[in-house]
């Protein structure tokens, strides 16, 4: 399997769920759901509980560009595990549309290329470790003097609060090409993925954040009139971003 630099039109994927269903659905996907896209040409990224939300399931998947996400899709829907597996998968959903499609805002942007091995089918425990990703949505495209602006000020600051950035993303614009399964369409997304070891690390990220001085100066007023989303994310057991 290529590494997963190589993966950089990304699908973020949010499911609602019926309540107590969330632990059966990644137990499924882990168990069912991975190998059988990988073999297909995709690359699941990342499974993660919400931890603000009991009942969300949280999932990041990359394809090398959009043909292939179409052909890629088409062949996992179509094929034996999603026939085996899927009616089990959906009956834990109340509702599966909440994905951004998402690529890299630069060229060095993206997921790191790791070969990091995924532990094997129920050889693991989920690890300690958080992965907050960080959404802001405006009224217009985010360019590339915002994107300028996130490496001049803002990239630099998270790294010296102890969020270094694993990956930040925008908006993927191109047509969704495989149009059963939906995407949002018309907002404009700019989002950025840290890991921390623990929520200390990340509780001591947000005040030192919130204490600089820069930030409040420089950063916050630029910021403040968008729309902010967080999640925080806690991987499952066979979790790549972990």
């Amino acid at each position: 399997m290529a590494p997963i630099g190589e993966y950089p039109i990304t699908e973020l994927r949010q499911y609602t769920l019926h309540p107590g269903q969330r632990d059966i659905l990644i137990d499924l996907f882990d168990r069912e759901f991975v190998e059988s896209q990988e073999a297909v040409g995709m690359r699941i990224l990342g499974q993660f509980r919400d931890l603000d939300d009991p009942d969300r399931f949280v999932w990041l998947r990359g394809f090398s560009d959009m043909p292939s996400r179409a052909e890629a899709l088409a062949r996992f829907y179509g094929g034996p595990a999603w026939k085996a597996h899927g009616p089990a998968a959906n009956a834990t959903m109340i509702d599966s549309d909440n994905v951004l499609l998402l690529r890299p805002a630069t060229t060095s942007s993206g997921f790191p290329a790791t070969t990091a091995i995924r532990p094997p089918i129920g050889g693991a425990a989920p690890p300690p470790s958080l992965v907050l990703a960080t959404i802001y949505r405006r009224d217009r495209p985010f360019d590339e003097a915002f994107t300028g602006f996130f490496d001049r000020e803002v990239r630099p600051l998270l790294t010296a609060t102890g969020a270094s950035p694993l990956a930040y993303l925008h908006t993927e614009y191109a047509e969704n090409t495989f149009p059963a399964l939906p995407v949002r369409t018309g907002e404009n997304v700019f989002m950025w993925f840290a890991r921390f070891p623990s929520q200390a690390h990340l509780d001591e990220h947000l005040t030192r954040l919130n204490d600089s001085e820069r930030w409040r100066d420089h950063v916050a007023p630029v910021l403040e009139p968008m729309v902010l989303q967080r999640l925080r994310l806690t991987p499952s057991a066979r979790s790549l971003l972990r």
